[in-house]
């Protein structure tokens, strides 16, 4: 089993769960985060001062998945995120040991 993690901007979100939605994945864990990588923030104007806004507003998505779905989960996401401009966001996948679902104790793969 893997953990398939991703990072995307805000408005891609409905777009990246539909395309999951399409390859067979449900089930997600979705968090609003912020943060930056090359994009180092941006400048902003308020009431005439302008100030740095060093953290982006992005989207966090979370899904365990079997491995042979792995490959289909990527591509969906970064389908459906790519906007061509820096700061579509990263795709990180690890591995996971153990799955328990705590209402019936299934593991690993029933538990998914």
């Amino acid at each position: 089993m893997k953990k398939v993690e991703a990072i995307i901007k805000p408005f891609k979100l409905d777009d990246v769960r539909e395309a999951m939605s399409e390859i067979g994945i449900t089930g997600m864990t979705v968090t609003e985060v912020k943060g930056f990588g090359r994009q180092k923030g941006h400048t902003e104007l308020y009431r005439g001062a302008e100030y740095v806004v060093d953290f982006l507003p992005k989207m966090r998505i979370e899904v365990v998945i079997a491995d042979a779905d792995v490959d289909r989960c990527v591509e969906a996401i970064t389908t459906a995120a790519k906007t061509g401009k820096i700061g579509d966001g990263k795709i990180f996948v690890a591995d996971v040991e153990r799955v328990v679902r705590i209402r019936t104790g299934e593991e690993d793969e029933g538990a998914i």
